[in-house]
């Protein structure tokens, strides 16, 4: 419970930064990063990538939700765009309440209207994934998430 408290303030805290950049676009939605549980989907994500080892490796990708180099440089440039200066170090892949800020970030950033499909095919696939090449994927995560 204290971890998922912990995960809420941490979420809310990195997106009160810039309120306008996680509303929800389109169809009059209301919706927002903000006020859209993502624990499910990180929980499941962690589960799928590193069975909850928050200092996994595999090849570049590390820690408990396996980010990229490339992955914390993106972070680091949507934040410098909405003008934080907050910076992500790599070494921050092996904590797991700044791997879900990251995640949280990209999400807010790439998938404002909470697509959970989006978010966990882009995890695997990136931003420009494939539906094909991300299914199996997909299927272990939504599986962990029924759990």
């Amino acid at each position: 419970m204290k971890r998922v408290f912990k995960t809420a303030v941490v979420a809310l805290l990195l997106l009160t930064a810039n309120p306008h950049s996680a509303q929800a676009a389109g169809n009059g939605s209301r919706a927002t990063t903000r006020s859209f549980d993502w624990n499910p989907v990180m929980e499941a994500i962690i589960e799928v990538e590193s069975n909850g080892n928050h200092r996994a490796q595999n090849g570049n990708q590390v820690g408990a939700m396996q980010i990229t180099p490339i992955l914390v440089e993106d972070c680091n440039e949507i934040l410098k765009q909405r003008k934080s200066t907050k910076r992500y170090k790599l070494s921050d892949r092996f904590n797991v309440e700044k791997s879900k800020e990251m995640f949280l970030l990209i999400q807010s950033w790439y998938n404002p209207k909470n697509n959970v499909e989006k978010a966990i095919r882009s995890w695997n696939g990136g931003v420009n994934y494939k539906v094909k090449s991300t299914q199996r994927y997909y299927e272990k995560v939504m599986k962990a998430m029924r759990k």
